[in-house]
């Protein structure tokens, strides 16, 4: 029931920051060397190399870099290497990597996520936004652009809007998904936020995509990070106990769109997390950490229940209870996630989970942490990850 064969064995995260000016490729270098670092490894040691989703022009400072530079960059010499622009897509490189060790392809897999969003971005040029850059828009964004919606808040407000009329969800319950990691953040020098966030100061705040508001999304940042994925016999002589990857899960049992879903308060991510649960003994009372991808502040309780932590509808409840922030039993995002701490399309939320299982989160620490689960993407794309502290 098992993975076992395959293991996290370092990570590694850029200085990040807004409208940094730094290059892409110094991002990278720099996340590369602090993930080889806490592994103990060297690039010497490094097989494969792996990304999400490749190098790509269609939004500016999306994805400016590929594996072929970045190896050359590194000096690396892999035997395999891959890049993955669709399935799960922010979870896939991590699990077509776990699946390459274990079937011998390489032992030490480098996997990483650039982004250059914040310094692209312009009055007239905005990153994730459907054509802003060079790509003719097609598929089932051909049906979504021409009525107006043009980012993925409308997307997710459209979401919210029906979660919000099928359960009772109020905007307040959003703000303690916001606030709560917000407070995380000022825990966690990295963080691109560091000042408080008070409901009042949440509610205030400008509409984005109703009922999502200003602090409802993600922020763009320039950065980098890096996750080392090692065969299970080669993890055993790294520097730190090995993350071993416990299970995963990318099921998705809908049409691939953000609006044909049978129903609208569920995302792929119920799909995978469902699929992630029947691989292992594990139960959501074995976590101690999560960390769920947090690109629009609804996506947090529709991950909640996509993993069994809540029952369909009982998000809200469970959120006002105290669940998942500073203290609670479930922490979710303890280093400020993507709305405090900077967008890197959820290797950023890996980057976290991994330094709690390693007793390196300092003041932001959760206590014993052993066990964490990972669920990444909005919409229809979703994948989810176990991890478990040998």
């Amino acid at each position: 029931m098992t993975i076992a064969k395959a293991a996290i064995t370092g990570v590694g995260m850029s200085d990040i920051g807004r409208n940094t000016g730094r290059p892409a490729m110094h991002h990278l270098v720099e996340a590369a060397d602090r993930a080889l670092a806490r592994a103990g490894l060297t690039r010497a040691d490094i097989d494969g190399i792996c990304t999400y989703p490749g190098k790509a022009d269609n939004s500016p400072g999306m994805s400016p870099l590929g594996t072929g530079e970045v190896r050359g960059a590194l000096g690396l010499q892999t035997r395999w290497h891959s890049a993955v622009p669709d399935g799960p897509a922010q979870m896939a490189p991590i699990m077509v990597a776990a699946m390459a060790v274990m079937t011998g392809q390489a032992r030490q897999v480098l996997c990483f996520r650039a982004l250059t969003e914040s310094s692209s971005q312009s009055a007239g040029r905005r990153a994730s936004i459907p054509g802003s850059g060079k790509a003719q828009i097609g598929g089932w964004l051909s049906w979504l652009v021409p009525v107006g919606a043009m980012s993925a808040s409308n997307w997710a407000g459209w979401m919210a809007t029906r979660y919000f009329h099928e359960f009772g969800m109020t905007r307040e319950h959003l703000g303690m998904v916001a606030t709560g990691q917000r407070a995380f953040a000022l825990n966690n020098p990295a963080a691109v936020m560091q000042k408080p966030l008070s409901m009042e100061e949440y509610l205030s705040a400008r509409m984005i995509s109703e009922p999502l508001g200003l602090f409802d999304c993600d922020v763009p940042i320039d950065g980098a990070a890096v996750v080392i994925v090692s065969a299970a016999d080669a993890a055993r002589d790294c520097r730190l106990p090995p993350l071993r990857i416990e299970a995963l899960g990318s099921a998705l049992r809908s049409p691939e769109t953000w609006d044909q879903r049978a129903d609208l308060t569920t995302m792929g991510a119920h799909d995978a997390g469902a699929d992630l649960w029947a691989r292992t003994d594990f139960k959501p009372k074995d976590v101690n950490v999560l960390a769920l991808y947090d690109g629009f502040s609804i996506f947090v309780p529709l991950w909640l229940e996509a993993l069994g932590f809540c029952g369909h509808g009982e998000a809200k409840d469970f959120i006002a209870e105290g669940n998942i922030g500073p203290g609670g039993r479930f922490p979710v995002n303890t280093g400020g996630g993507q709305l405090s701490g900077g967008r890197l399309h959820g290797f950023g939320l890996l980057h976290e989970a991994c330094v709690q299982l390693w007793g390196e989160a300092d003041g932001r620490q959760v206590q014993d942490a052993s066990t964490a689960v990972c669920g990444m993407g909005g919409g229809f794309i979703a994948g989810a990850m176990l991890l478990n502290r040998d």
